[in-house]
């Protein structure tokens, strides 16, 4: 870290916080809160988004650029995997994240901070990857990220968000 990189996103989000947020607009700090922020800042990463990785993974075995011979076994191995592991650990993961939702307007209590911000990368993968159809909770705290000029901002400079499925 000597160098000045910092390379994880939780990292980042809390370096950019202790740098710029001087009013502590983005981190709760009730204790409380402060502790559900800090648990959804690293469980995005930690626990959930390996498991979308995965399966962004074994979806794409049975497409190029794996050798078309491979192709067949490829797409039967990745098929197995995701019926028989991730969409069941995908589902209890988004049964969790839901409960949290029905009872919190964001993912550190009442106010949005940098834990929903982290949150919503796996949140819009899960909803590309696995659909969130049973998830109102977590559609509508996309619904509202979405709303937020911050983000219309980032889309109008940034283009839109493209995510493989």
């Amino acid at each position: 870290m000597e160098s000045g990189t910092i390379a994880e996103s939780a990292a980042i989000l809390e370096y950019l916080q202790e740098t710029y947020d001087h009013s502590a607009l983005l981190k709760p700090q009730e204790k409380p809160e402060r502790m559900q922020y800090r648990y959804w800042l690293h469980y995005a990463e930690g626990s959930l988004m390996p498991l979308l990785v995965m399966k962004l993974i074994f979806n794409r075995l049975g497409k190029a650029p794996v050798p078309w011979l491979i192709r067949p076994i490829g797409s039967l191995l990745g098929k197995g995997v995701q019926r028989g592991y991730l969409d069941q650990q995908l589902a209890t993961h988004l049964r969790f994240i839901e409960n949290h939702l029905s009872k919190n307007n964001w993912f550190a209590g009442d106010h949005f901070s940098l834990a929903d911000i982290q949150m919503s990368f796996p949140l819009e993968a899960m909803n590309i990857r696995t659909g969130l159809d049973k998830a109102p909770h977590a559609r509508g705290l996309l619904k509202r990220l979405h709303a937020r000029p911050a983000y219309q901002l980032a889309l109008e400079k940034g283009g839109p968000m493209e995510l493989m499925d």
